[in-house]
C-alpha cells in the first residue's frame, strides 16, 4: 500500500516527539497513565526514548535483539533533548540505509521505512496518552492519523499476526465495518471479516456497521484511547465492540 513520503513521516515523528515532550513537561512522572494503565508516565518517557534507537539499530542491519524494557530506562537530566535525539537517530538511519532497503520486522522483511512509519504512529498515539493525562490539547494531522489506521489494518491482516497476538484470531468470522472520516481529504476503509482472517480496502462501501467521525477521533477510538461514544455508529454496534476488544497490538 502507498504510504506517506519519508519526509512526511520524518517531520511527523519529530513534531509528535516535541509535542510529547511539551505534554509531559511539568507533569508528575510517577502518575499512572489512564490509557496505558500498567505504565507510569516515566515508563512511557523511557519507551519513547528507547524505541526509536532500537529501531535505528535494526535499520542499520543489526540483529533485532530483545525489545528494550522501558521500566529500565533512565532518561538523562536533559530528557527532552534525549527524546528528540532518539527520533532524529531513526530518521538518519532510514535516510542513510535507504527507505526501500529490506530490513527485519516482526511480520517479515519490509522496507526500512516501516520502522520510521511505525515510530511516527506509535509516538502520535503515546502523545495523546500524555496529553490526556496532562489535560492539554492534542492534535495529529488527518493524513498521519489516516496512515496510522492503514498501518494498523495492514498488521491485523498479516497472516502471522494471529500467531503473535492470539486475540487477533478472534477477528475471523463474518461481518463488515466501514470507517469514514469527516474530512473530505481522507478516503475511508471497509473492513471485512472472513473465516480465514481480516481483509480490507480503501474507499466507500456498504457495511454491517458504519463508524464515522473526525479522523483524529477515529484513530484514537480504534487505538482504545477514546470511548466509542466519540463517534457516530450506525448498524451492528456489537460487531464494532468486538473489533475493539480483539484488535489490540
Amino acid at each position: 500500500m502507498t504510504q506517506p513520503h519519508i519526509d512526511r513521516l520524518a517531520s511527523g515523528l519529530l513534531a509528535q516527539t516535541a509535542a510529547f515532550a511539551d505534554a509531559v513537561d511539568g507533569t508528575d512522572w510517577d502518575a499512572f497513565v489512564p490509557t496505558c494503565p500498567q505504565w507510569r508516565l516515566r515508563v512511557l518517557v523511557g519507551h519513547l526514548g528507547q524505541a526509536p534507537r532500537w529501531a535505528a539499530g535494526i535499520v542499520r542491519g543489526g540483529p533485532p535483539g530483545a525489545i528494550p524494557d522501558p521500566h529500565e530506562a533512565r532518561p538523562p537530566q536533559d530528557w527532552r533533548a534525549w527524546l528528540l535525539a532518539g527520533a532524529s537517530e531513526l530518521v538518519t538511519a532510514v535516510r542513510e540505509t535507504g527507505p526501500d532497503a529490506p530490513v527485519w520486522t516482526v511480520a517479515g522483511p519490509a522496507p526500512a521505512s516501516f520502522w520510521l512509519r511505525q515510530a511516527t504512529h506509535d509516538t502520535a498515539v503515546h502523545t495523546a496518552d500524555a496529553a490526556l493525562l496532562a489535560g492539554v490539547p492534542y492534535t495529529v494531522e488527518p493524513d498521519l492519523a489516516a496512515d496510522a489506521v492503514t498501518q494498523l489494518l495492514e498488521l491485523l491482516s498479516a497472516p502471522v499476526m494471529a500467531t503473535l497476538k492470539p486475540a487477533v484470531g478472534s477477528l475471523r468470522g463474518r461481518g463488515s465495518i466501514g470507517l469514514h472520516a469527516r474530512e473530505e481529504s481522507v478516503e475511508g476503509w471497509v473492513i471485512t471479516r472472513t473465516p480465514t482472517g481480516v481483509s480490507w480496502r480503501r474507499g466507500p462501501g456498504a457495511a454491517d456497521v458504519t463508524v464515522a467521525g473526525p479522523m483524529q477521533d477515529l484513530l484514537l477510538v480504534l487505538m482504545r484511547r477514546l470511548p466509542p461514544q466519540r463517534l457516530t455508529i450506525d448498524g451492528d454496534r456489537r460487531l464494532f465492540d468486538h473489533w475493539l476488544a480483539h484488535s489490540a497490538l
